[in-house]
């Protein structure tokens, strides 16, 4: 059985790959981290890519007519470049290897549940919903 290989699609992939590589080089040039503290710049390229990928692909397959080459360009190859799963898992091994247990946990928790609701909010946003709104309402005695 043969392998199909459509060249436009790879060519997609390749060149957001390229744009996304290039976009979060850039973040860790001008936001170096410090030694092993909270790697902002990691922990803000995943959740904005995230948040682009989960409006991206909603807004590819339930809003646009369908389209393999917008959707491999912009959520396979820029986000999938862009977005650092392995670096995140780079910098928990650094901070267990520095015996920064709580700050591994804590980066662990909060990459995910900060990514979950990201993607949410995005794909939400995308569909037109709208999130709900928490308000406080504060009661002053008289």
């Amino acid at each position: 059985m043969a392998l199909r290989v459509d060249r436009r699609e790879l060519a997609a992939v390749f060149t957001g790959g390229v744009i996304g590589t290039l976009a979060r080089v850039a973040m860790s040039l001008a936001f170096a981290p410090g030694a092993h503290s909270w790697p902002w710049v990691v922990f803000a390229v995943n959740l904005s890519g995230t948040l682009i990928i989960g409006w991206l692909v909603t807004r590819l397959q339930e809003r646009l007519p369908l389209s393999t080459y917008r959707r491999q360009l912009l959520a396979t190859g820029f986000c999938g470049a862009y977005t650092t799963f392995s670096t995140l898992q780079l910098e928990l091994l650094s901070m267990f290897d520095a015996r920064r247990y709580a700050l591994a946990a804590a980066y662990l928790g909060t990459s995910v549940i900060c990514g979950y609701l990201a993607v949410h909010v995005s794909t939400a946003a995308a569909r037109g919903v709208h999130v709900a709104r928490f308000t406080i309402t504060l009661q002053v005695d008289r």
